[in-house]
Protein backbone atom coordinates (compact mmCIF):
# COMPACT_ATOMS: atom_id res chain seq x y z
CA UNK A 1 0.00 0.00 0.00
CA UNK A 2 3.35 2.42 0.64
CA UNK A 3 6.29 2.90 -1.13
CA UNK A 4 8.60 1.78 1.67
CA UNK A 5 11.76 3.36 0.01
CA UNK A 6 11.22 6.83 1.21
CA UNK A 7 10.61 7.62 4.76
CA UNK A 8 8.58 10.65 4.98
CA UNK A 9 9.63 12.53 8.11
CA UNK A 10 9.68 15.83 9.52
CA UNK A 11 12.98 16.73 9.08
CA UNK A 12 12.05 15.88 5.69
CA UNK A 13 9.67 18.29 5.35
CA UNK A 14 11.02 21.13 6.80
CA UNK A 15 13.82 20.70 4.43
CA UNK A 16 12.07 20.33 0.87
CA UNK A 17 10.31 23.96 2.48
CA UNK A 18 13.61 25.38 3.07
CA UNK A 19 14.22 24.32 -0.75
CA UNK A 20 11.46 25.39 -2.44
CA UNK A 21 9.57 27.67 -0.27
CA UNK A 22 11.64 29.20 2.34
CA UNK A 23 9.14 31.71 3.62
CA UNK A 24 7.15 28.72 4.92
CA UNK A 25 10.12 27.12 6.45
CA UNK A 26 9.77 28.57 10.21
CA UNK A 27 6.10 27.52 10.61
CA UNK A 28 5.42 24.75 12.80
CA UNK A 29 5.21 21.08 11.60
CA UNK A 30 2.99 18.67 12.89
CA UNK A 31 2.35 14.75 11.29
CA UNK A 32 -1.26 14.43 10.75
CA UNK A 33 -3.03 10.98 11.90
CA UNK A 34 -4.89 9.00 9.23
CA UNK A 35 -4.11 9.24 5.43
CA UNK A 36 -4.14 6.90 2.44
CA UNK A 37 -2.29 7.49 -0.42
CA UNK A 38 -0.95 10.53 0.75
CA UNK A 39 0.75 11.95 4.57
CA UNK A 40 -0.09 14.83 5.73
CA UNK A 41 1.91 17.16 7.85
CA UNK A 42 -0.04 20.34 9.32
CA UNK A 43 2.59 23.45 8.76
CA UNK A 44 1.13 26.29 11.12
CA UNK A 45 -2.14 27.03 11.40
CA UNK A 46 -3.96 27.44 8.27
CA UNK A 47 -1.48 24.63 5.79
CA UNK A 48 -1.08 21.70 5.39
CA UNK A 49 1.92 19.24 3.39
CA UNK A 50 0.16 16.53 1.33
CA UNK A 51 3.56 14.68 0.71
CA UNK A 52 2.31 11.26 -1.82
CA UNK A 53 3.14 7.86 -0.51
CA UNK A 54 1.73 5.17 -2.61
CA UNK A 55 1.62 4.72 -6.63
CA UNK A 56 -0.17 7.30 -8.23
CA UNK A 57 -0.41 9.75 -5.60
CA UNK A 58 1.36 12.46 -7.33
CA UNK A 59 -0.92 11.58 -10.35
CA UNK A 60 -4.00 12.16 -8.45
CA UNK A 61 -2.55 15.07 -6.58
CA UNK A 62 -1.88 17.12 -10.04
CA UNK A 63 -5.95 16.20 -10.50
CA UNK A 64 -6.15 17.86 -7.14
CA UNK A 65 -4.60 20.83 -8.38
CA UNK A 66 -6.31 21.19 -12.06
CA UNK A 67 -9.43 21.20 -10.45
CA UNK A 68 -10.19 22.34 -7.00
CA UNK A 69 -9.64 25.52 -7.54
CA UNK A 70 -12.62 25.42 -10.38
CA UNK A 71 -15.07 23.97 -7.88
CA UNK A 72 -14.14 25.22 -4.37
CA UNK A 73 -15.19 28.71 -4.58
CA UNK A 74 -18.85 27.80 -5.53
CA UNK A 75 -18.79 24.66 -2.29
CA UNK A 76 -20.65 25.96 0.47
CA UNK A 77 -18.05 23.80 2.88
CA UNK A 78 -14.19 24.55 2.89
CA UNK A 79 -12.66 22.36 1.19
CA UNK A 80 -8.67 22.32 0.74
CA UNK A 81 -7.46 24.80 -2.03
CA UNK A 82 -3.70 24.27 -3.34
CA UNK A 83 -1.61 27.44 -2.59
CA UNK A 84 1.64 25.86 -3.59
CA UNK A 85 3.48 22.84 -5.40
CA UNK A 86 6.12 21.14 -4.53
CA UNK A 87 8.44 20.00 -7.35
CA UNK A 88 10.51 16.45 -7.87
CA UNK A 89 14.02 16.76 -6.29
CA UNK A 90 16.84 14.41 -5.34
CA UNK A 91 15.65 15.02 -1.54
CA UNK A 92 11.79 13.29 -2.38
CA UNK A 93 11.65 12.36 -6.36
CA UNK A 94 7.73 12.95 -5.99
CA UNK A 95 5.35 16.18 -6.70
CA UNK A 96 4.07 17.36 -3.35
CA UNK A 97 1.73 20.02 -2.72
CA UNK A 98 0.72 22.67 -0.16
CA UNK A 99 -3.44 23.11 0.81
CA UNK A 100 -5.15 24.99 2.71
CA UNK A 101 -5.85 23.67 6.14
CA UNK A 102 -9.98 22.54 6.95
CA UNK A 103 -10.24 22.49 10.58
CA UNK A 104 -12.68 20.30 12.52
CA UNK A 105 -12.26 16.60 14.13
CA UNK A 106 -12.30 13.74 10.99
CA UNK A 107 -15.89 12.01 11.77
CA UNK A 108 -14.19 8.59 12.28
CA UNK A 109 -12.60 10.23 15.36
CA UNK A 110 -15.84 11.84 16.89
CA UNK A 111 -19.55 11.83 15.91
CA UNK A 112 -22.02 14.39 14.39
CA UNK A 113 -24.62 15.07 17.41
CA UNK A 114 -26.66 17.62 15.22
CA UNK A 115 -28.17 15.52 12.87
CA UNK A 116 -31.02 17.86 10.69
CA UNK A 117 -28.41 20.57 10.28
CA UNK A 118 -25.41 17.93 9.09
CA UNK A 119 -28.37 17.06 6.50
CA UNK A 120 -28.94 20.30 5.78
CA UNK A 121 -25.28 20.83 5.13
CA UNK A 122 -24.28 17.60 3.32
CA UNK A 123 -27.22 18.28 0.73
CA UNK A 124 -26.61 22.12 -0.08
CA UNK A 125 -22.74 20.91 0.06
CA UNK A 126 -23.70 17.72 -3.39
CA UNK A 127 -26.59 20.20 -4.70
CA UNK A 128 -23.50 23.11 -5.61
CA UNK A 129 -21.06 20.16 -6.41
CA UNK A 130 -23.11 18.01 -8.59
CA UNK A 131 -23.55 19.90 -11.63
CA UNK A 132 -22.51 19.09 -15.22
CA UNK A 133 -18.92 18.38 -15.46
CA UNK A 134 -16.86 19.60 -18.28
CA UNK A 135 -16.02 17.41 -21.76
CA UNK A 136 -11.72 17.29 -19.87
CA UNK A 137 -13.38 16.30 -16.25
CA UNK A 138 -11.17 13.06 -14.97
CA UNK A 139 -13.17 9.73 -15.47
CA UNK A 140 -12.50 7.37 -12.26
CA UNK A 141 -11.31 4.31 -13.35
CA UNK A 142 -11.91 2.35 -10.10
CA UNK A 143 -15.22 3.59 -9.11
CA UNK A 144 -17.66 5.60 -10.75
CA UNK A 145 -19.68 2.45 -12.25
CA UNK A 146 -23.03 1.26 -12.02
CA UNK A 147 -23.34 -1.34 -8.93
CA UNK A 148 -23.85 -4.13 -11.55
CA UNK A 149 -20.51 -3.79 -12.46
CA UNK A 150 -18.93 -4.15 -8.76
CA UNK A 151 -20.46 -7.03 -8.06
CA UNK A 152 -16.81 -8.91 -7.74
CA UNK A 153 -15.59 -6.19 -4.87
CA UNK A 154 -18.99 -6.09 -3.04
CA UNK A 155 -18.58 -10.04 -2.82
CA UNK A 156 -14.70 -10.27 -1.36
CA UNK A 157 -16.26 -7.29 1.38
CA UNK A 158 -19.30 -9.43 1.87
CA UNK A 159 -17.88 -12.73 2.48
CA UNK A 160 -14.75 -11.21 4.94
CA UNK A 161 -16.52 -9.19 7.15
CA UNK A 162 -20.60 -9.75 7.08
CA UNK A 163 -21.90 -11.43 9.76
CA UNK A 164 -24.41 -13.92 9.27
CA UNK A 165 -27.36 -12.84 11.13
CA UNK A 166 -27.34 -9.63 8.74
CA UNK A 167 -26.34 -11.62 5.33
CA UNK A 168 -29.70 -11.71 3.54
CA UNK A 169 -30.28 -8.21 4.58
CA UNK A 170 -27.17 -7.02 3.39
CA UNK A 171 -27.61 -8.76 0.23
CA UNK A 172 -31.13 -7.76 -0.51
CA UNK A 173 -29.73 -4.15 -0.62
CA UNK A 174 -26.88 -4.79 -2.87
CA UNK A 175 -29.29 -7.08 -5.21
CA UNK A 176 -31.94 -3.95 -5.59
CA UNK A 177 -28.97 -1.70 -6.33
CA UNK A 178 -27.57 -4.01 -9.05
CA UNK A 179 -31.43 -3.85 -10.69
CA UNK A 180 -31.75 -0.53 -10.29
CA UNK A 181 -31.89 1.68 -13.83
CA UNK A 182 -28.33 3.15 -15.03
CA UNK A 183 -27.81 6.73 -14.46
CA UNK A 184 -29.25 8.34 -18.00
CA UNK A 185 -28.24 11.72 -16.92
CA UNK A 186 -24.78 13.77 -18.01
CA UNK A 187 -21.87 13.20 -15.87
CA UNK A 188 -22.03 15.40 -12.98
CA UNK A 189 -18.78 16.47 -10.63
CA UNK A 190 -18.69 13.70 -7.93
CA UNK A 191 -16.07 13.63 -4.91
CA UNK A 192 -15.92 10.29 -5.33
CA UNK A 193 -14.88 9.26 -1.59
CA UNK A 194 -17.30 9.87 1.02
CA UNK A 195 -16.61 8.40 4.32
CA UNK A 196 -15.78 9.34 7.89
CA UNK A 197 -12.27 10.22 7.22
CA UNK A 198 -12.73 12.22 4.75
CA UNK A 199 -15.18 15.08 6.28
CA UNK A 200 -14.14 16.86 9.21
CA UNK A 201 -16.57 17.82 12.20
CA UNK A 202 -16.89 20.64 14.44
CA UNK A 203 -19.86 21.59 16.89
CA UNK A 204 -21.50 18.67 16.15
CA UNK A 205 -22.18 18.78 12.57
CA UNK A 206 -20.52 18.92 9.26
CA UNK A 207 -17.50 21.67 8.93
CA UNK A 208 -15.77 20.45 5.96
CA UNK A 209 -15.16 18.01 3.01
CA UNK A 210 -11.46 17.00 2.30
CA UNK A 211 -9.30 14.93 0.20
CA UNK A 212 -10.90 15.32 -3.37
CA UNK A 213 -8.07 13.24 -5.17
CA UNK A 214 -10.67 10.48 -6.34
CA UNK A 215 -12.93 13.20 -8.07
CA UNK A 216 -14.59 12.08 -11.75
CA UNK A 217 -17.43 12.93 -13.56
CA UNK A 218 -20.34 10.74 -13.30
CA UNK A 219 -23.46 8.85 -11.36
CA UNK A 220 -23.96 11.02 -8.20
CA UNK A 221 -24.75 7.83 -6.50
CA UNK A 222 -21.55 7.43 -5.16
CA UNK A 223 -21.64 10.53 -3.25
CA UNK A 224 -25.16 10.60 -2.25
CA UNK A 225 -24.59 7.06 -0.20
CA UNK A 226 -23.17 9.57 2.27
CA UNK A 227 -26.67 9.89 3.17
CA UNK A 228 -25.80 6.84 4.98
CA UNK A 229 -22.47 6.27 5.33
CA UNK A 230 -21.90 9.69 7.28
CA UNK A 231 -24.89 11.22 8.56
CA UNK A 232 -26.35 9.93 11.84
CA UNK A 233 -29.18 7.60 12.26
CA UNK A 234 -32.35 9.17 10.85
CA UNK A 235 -31.21 11.85 8.91
CA UNK A 236 -31.12 10.60 5.43
CA UNK A 237 -34.53 11.18 4.24
CA UNK A 238 -34.38 15.01 5.71
CA UNK A 239 -30.93 14.91 2.80
CA UNK A 240 -32.93 13.84 0.13
CA UNK A 241 -35.46 16.00 0.96
CA UNK A 242 -33.49 18.72 1.15
CA UNK A 243 -30.90 17.78 -1.98
CA UNK A 244 -34.59 17.38 -4.05
CA UNK A 245 -32.68 16.05 -7.23
CA UNK A 246 -32.03 12.63 -7.07
CA UNK A 247 -34.94 10.26 -8.52
CA UNK A 248 -36.12 6.54 -7.06
CA UNK A 249 -33.54 4.42 -9.24
CA UNK A 250 -30.89 7.04 -8.08
CA UNK A 251 -31.46 6.78 -4.96
CA UNK A 252 -31.68 3.04 -4.78
CA UNK A 253 -28.12 2.81 -6.08
CA UNK A 254 -27.05 4.93 -3.56
CA UNK A 255 -28.02 2.44 -0.84
CA UNK A 256 -26.33 -0.21 -2.35
CA UNK A 257 -23.38 1.96 -3.05
CA UNK A 258 -23.58 2.43 0.49
CA UNK A 259 -23.56 -1.27 1.12
CA UNK A 260 -20.16 -1.33 -0.37
CA UNK A 261 -18.57 1.79 1.41
CA UNK A 262 -19.87 0.47 4.80
CA UNK A 263 -18.06 -2.98 4.16
CA UNK A 264 -15.06 -1.35 2.85
CA UNK A 265 -14.60 0.39 5.68
CA UNK A 266 -15.61 -2.57 8.13
CA UNK A 267 -12.42 -4.48 6.22
CA UNK A 268 -9.93 -1.62 6.74
CA UNK A 269 -11.07 -1.58 10.21
CA UNK A 270 -10.44 -5.63 10.66
CA UNK A 271 -6.61 -4.97 8.96
CA UNK A 272 -6.02 -2.59 11.27
CA UNK A 273 -6.94 -4.23 14.36
CA UNK A 274 -4.68 -6.94 13.03
CA UNK A 275 -1.68 -4.87 12.17
CA UNK A 276 -1.62 -4.92 8.90
CA UNK A 277 -0.67 -2.59 6.56
CA UNK A 278 -2.86 0.21 5.12
CA UNK A 279 -5.36 -0.93 7.87
CA UNK A 280 -7.22 1.77 9.55
CA UNK A 281 -8.91 0.51 13.21
CA UNK A 282 -11.14 3.77 13.47
CA UNK A 283 -12.72 2.60 10.12
CA UNK A 284 -14.20 -0.99 11.55
CA UNK A 285 -16.73 1.11 14.11
CA UNK A 286 -17.79 3.73 11.68
CA UNK A 287 -18.35 0.86 9.05
CA UNK A 288 -20.15 -1.23 11.03
CA UNK A 289 -22.46 1.77 12.36
CA UNK A 290 -22.88 2.89 8.51
CA UNK A 291 -24.19 -0.77 7.89
CA UNK A 292 -26.89 -0.86 10.68
CA UNK A 293 -27.92 2.67 9.55
CA UNK A 294 -28.39 1.27 5.69
CA UNK A 295 -30.18 -1.60 6.97
CA UNK A 296 -32.56 0.14 9.01
CA UNK A 297 -33.25 3.36 7.53
CA UNK A 298 -33.49 2.70 3.56
CA UNK A 299 -35.89 4.88 1.74
CA UNK A 300 -36.97 2.16 -0.31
Amino acid sequence: MTDSEIEITADLVHDLLREQHPDLAGLAIREVAGGWGNQMWRLGDELAVRMPRTEGASDLQRKERRWLPVLAPRLPLPVPNPVRIGEPSARFPKLWTIMTWVPGEPLDYTSISRGDHAADALAGFLKALHVEAPADAPISEDRGDHPKKCTDGFDHFFHAVVPDDLANDVRAVWDDAVAAPEWEGPPLWVHGDLHPANVVVSDGTLAGVIDFDAMFAGDPAWDLAAAWVILPAGAASRFFDVYAQADEGTIRRARGLAALKSLFLMLMGQNGDRGLPGGKPTWGPAGRAALDRVLRGGLM
